[in-house]
């Protein structure tokens, strides 16, 4: 009887995946979820930053409690509130990339989004020739440097998974090839579609207190593309002080000065009744709270790609999510006092909120995590590398 030998035999396909963050990892759940199941690949995590971090929540643990393989574990993130922390982390997470992905060379490296950290596998794999697959590209947020992440990302890339059909064509706009570039809308919509959401006893339990309305959920960011990157920040506490109900608050992204901000936000909820704090939310238990509250405030891509999904009025300050596709929920406010006193007055009018009524949400209907499984897993490898440019015009 002939035997195949070993050498012959068809191994999996290696797709490694970059999580740095509560943020991405919720996002990556059910595209992790359909490539685990796919009888010819083999996925590898590999998660670094703040995923390590105890001040951050230390949210490894919520993958190793999924069960995901963890193939490194790369520790970078500097506690030091600064763009200099910032830019020293990329090279960190470099030198300790450089080593996990020689060691577990994938076939393929999922990315995700616009985070400063993703320049470092990106980079990493730039230079051991490992193709790069990007979700999310081709989005815009001006007041932020993840503008220019994801574009650079996107460049370095070599399949594009979008998360509108508008942002497929700026993709396309930037000289990449239309075959590599899919559309397959944002897969933290998955969620929606696929999670078992949380009533709201179960979530009130969970967060162990009883949701007042109006209940406004708080999730504001550093602007890092200003100088002063919590510039911005004292209209928006100013404006909460002063709003009445509810007040929940998530943590900010690890960015130059998100210790600040969440100074800010210990010291408004030590003199304002009813505002309470949260490091981290699992992403079952933050979609659940997305369909109980009354209103969104901060300047979250949360509150207009997913928020939208829920016809959840939202109010966006600022001007960090600049340029962003939006959806009829999102109400735009300035950074002063008095515009967001107003917006939120808005946003929790019944009025507003029955305007909404039959909303779409332009990032997607939840099926984008079969889509990305279904390319990742088939695409041919040979040539991969080699992209061809985009025709001259004019």
């Amino acid at each position: 009887m002939n035997e195949t030998p070993m050498s012959a035999a068809k191994h999996k396909r290696r797709i490694g995946v970059i999580t740095t963050s509560r943020a991405d990892y919720s996002h990556l759940y059910w595209p992790l979820r359909e490539l685990a199941a796919h009888p010819e690949v083999e996925i590898g995590v590999f998660a670094l930053a703040a995923h390590l971090s105890p001040e951050f929540g230390s949210t490894l643990k919520e993958i190793e409690r999924d069960g995901f393989p963890i193939k490194a574990r790369i520790e970078c993130l500097l506690s030091s509130d600064t763009d200099t922390g910032m830019a020293k982390t990329i090279g960190l997470a470099i030198l300790g990339l450089a080593d996990a992905l020689t060691a577990w060379r994938p076939d393929l490296l999922l990315l995700i989004a616009d985070r400063y950290e993703m320049l470092a596998p990106a980079s990493v794999a730039l230079a051991l020739r490992i193709p790069i697959a990007h979700i999310e590209g081709g989005e815009i947020s001006q007041g932020a440097i993840d503008d220019q992440v994801r574009n650079a990302l996107t460049k370095l890339a070599h399949i594009h998974f979008t998360s509108t059909p508008v942002a497929r064509r700026r993709v396309i706009a930037m000289g990449e090839e239309p075959g590599r570039v899919h559309h397959a809308g944002a897969p933290s919509l998955d969620h929606l579609r696929r999670s078992a959401l949380l009533d709201r006893p179960a979530l009130e339990a969970r967060l162990g207190l009883t949701l007042q309305p109006p209940t406004l959920l708080a999730a504001y960011h550093p602007v890092t593309i200003l100088k002063d990157t919590t510039a911005e920040a004292d209209a928006l506490f100013a404006a909460l002080a002063q709003a009445s109900g509810q007040i929940l608050f998530v943590y900010p992204n690890a960015d130059a000065g998100s210790r600040a901000l969440i100074e800010r936000t210990r010291a408004l909820a030590a003199t304002r009744p009813q505002t309470h704090i949260f490091v981290n939310l699992d992403a079952v238990t933050y979609w659940s709270l997305l369909g109980q509250v009354a209103a969104m405030v901060g300047n979250s891509s949360s509150g207009i790609m997913e928020a939208a999904s829920f016809a959840l009025p939202t109010v966006n300050v600022g001007i960090r999510q600049q340029g962003r596709e939006r959806a009829l929920n999102v109400i735009d406010a300035p950074a002063e006092t008095s515009a967001i006193l107003a917006a939120i007055e808005r946003a929790l009018s019944p009025e507003f909120r029955k305007s909404l009524s039959g909303m779409v949400n332009p990032y997607g209907d939840g099926t984008a995590a079969q889509i990305i499984a279904r390319v990742l897993a088939t695409v041919p490898l040979d040539g991969l590398l080699i992209k061809q440019p985009a025709p001259l015009t004019g």
